[in-house]
């Protein structure tokens, strides 16, 4: 088979290979092959294996891009499946407040959290929001981050709500990093409609969601069930509109307490609920009958100070498929490092490496329905891949300059 691209002189390459999703013990199976070479042909992987069978099976194109990975690991481009990537303003003085003792309930109460950022975003023209943006992806790409998916929510208008996604649109056209996009106008009630809470249900349903569609849009559907925020029935209904009008379905739930978005979550079968902190052991079982993903993030647990992260080790051992993602956003999600958020759910949620590298992956992958193609490395799919500078496990030395570099589709785009 001709190659056009090669990395050769690895340590080991863990390939995440395999059927999707990952669960119980099997969530750390990582797939190691010791001293293997992967090679691509326009974008996707023709050969892995011990790079002592490469010439046997590959034919280097002349023009071959071939990169030396100097006894580093190589692993799977990160998948990271759950962001609020898009956003105007910046709200780090909540930070500053929150090292104070201020609660994120204090916080919103004053009029910050999501609102917040909902009037800069809402102030901001197209252009200064991708520009913004562009720099925090750019960011993300720089930690090994390849494909991830990116909300709506701090709009909640339609002009607003289209915009983000409009937004995202046009840089999933010329983003190195490839993105799925998910509509959420159910995020949070805005100021104008606290007063009138079924009256931005029924806008929500009724016209913003048929203008998403219409105009293709957005791949998700996701809503915030919280206290405070909506309720389990009101997540239900919006999500089964979001599904009518085809799209597919994600939550958010039980990030503070017990809000029965998990109940949701399995009732509807939805591809991935998020967060999950306070989830118990009879949410774990739902969400493992439903084939639901948890999708944990443990950066918002860190930098919320929430004193506890989701029970990653509860959910495994009840079959529950576990993602990890960064929540970057503008008040909670702070690091766009993949590798971080491995590092915490190693060491605030006792993951093994390997069963945070699974959820950094193929199972993110799989939360976002893209497992086909991204999320491990083995012919036919993405030749996309981070090469590190040592050990595989030294991804989780934060601060470190472990990433050596990025690979998408076949082409080295990080770091910069």
């Amino acid at each position: 088979m001709l190659a056009d691209f090669l990395i050769r002189n690895t340590l080991e390459v863990l390939t995440c290979a395999g059927p999707a999703p990952r669960r119980g013990s099997a969530q750390a199976d990582a797939r190691p092959i010791p001293r293997a070479a992967v090679a691509a042909s326009q974008g996707r992987i023709v050969f892995i294996g011990f790079e002592s069978l490469l010439e046997r099976e590959v034919q280097l194109d002349p023009n071959a891009v071939v990169i030396d990975a100097h006894g580093g690991a190589v692993v799977p481009g990160f998948v990271d499946p759950h962001t609020h990537v898009v956003f105007a303003g910046d709200r780090r003085e909540e930070l500053r407040r929150r090292l104070t003792g201020t609660t994120y309930a204090e916080i919103a109460a004053d009029g910050g959290g999501i609102l917040g950022t909902v009037v800069a975003t809402r102030a901001a023209n197209e252009a200064a929001l991708a520009a913004a943006t562009r720099h925090r992806l750019d960011e993300m790409l720089r930690c090994g981050t390849t494909t991830c998916e990116a909300k709506s929510g701090y709009g909640l208008t339609m002009e607003s709500e289209l915009k983000m996604l409009q937004v995202i649109r046009a840089l999933a056209a010329d983003h190195a990093i490839e993105i799925s996009p998910t509509f959420m106008g159910a995020h949070e009630l805005p100021f104008e409609y606290r007063e009138h809470r079924r009256t931005y249900i029924d806008l929500v349903i009724r016209e913003m969601i048929p203008a998403v569609a219409r105009q293709g849009l957005a791949e998700w559907c996701d809503v915030f069930c919280e206290f405070g925020v909506f309720t389990a029935d009101e997540s239900r209904e919006i999500l089964q509109a979001g599904r009518r009008a085809g799209m597919k379905l994600r939550i958010h739930a039980e990030e503070f307490g017990l809000s029965g978005g998990s109940e949701v979550a399995a009732d509807l079968a939805v591809r991935s609920a998020d967060h999950l902190i306070f989830v118990d052991k009879a949410g774990a079982q739902g969400l493992a009958a439903a084939g639901v993903v948890a999708t944990l993030l443990p950066i918002a647990s860190f930098y919320l100070k929430l004193g506890r992260f989701a029970p990653a080790r509860m959910l495994i051992e009840h079959g529950v498929p576990v993602a990890l993602a960064t929540d970057v956003n503008p008040g909670g999600g702070f690091s766009p490092s993949m590798p971080f958020a491995m590092a915490l759910g190693c060491f605030g949620m006792n993951l093994t490496f390997e069963e945070a590298l699974v959820g950094a992956t193929i199972n993110a992958a799989y939360s976002l329905d893209c497992h086909d193609r991204v999320g491990s490395l083995e012919p036919g799919k993405q030749m996309d891949a981070v090469i590190v500078d040592g050990p595989a496990i030294d991804l989780v030395r934060v601060g470190a300059a472990t990433i050596r570099a990025v690979i998408k589709k076949g082409k080295v785009v990080g770091p910069r």
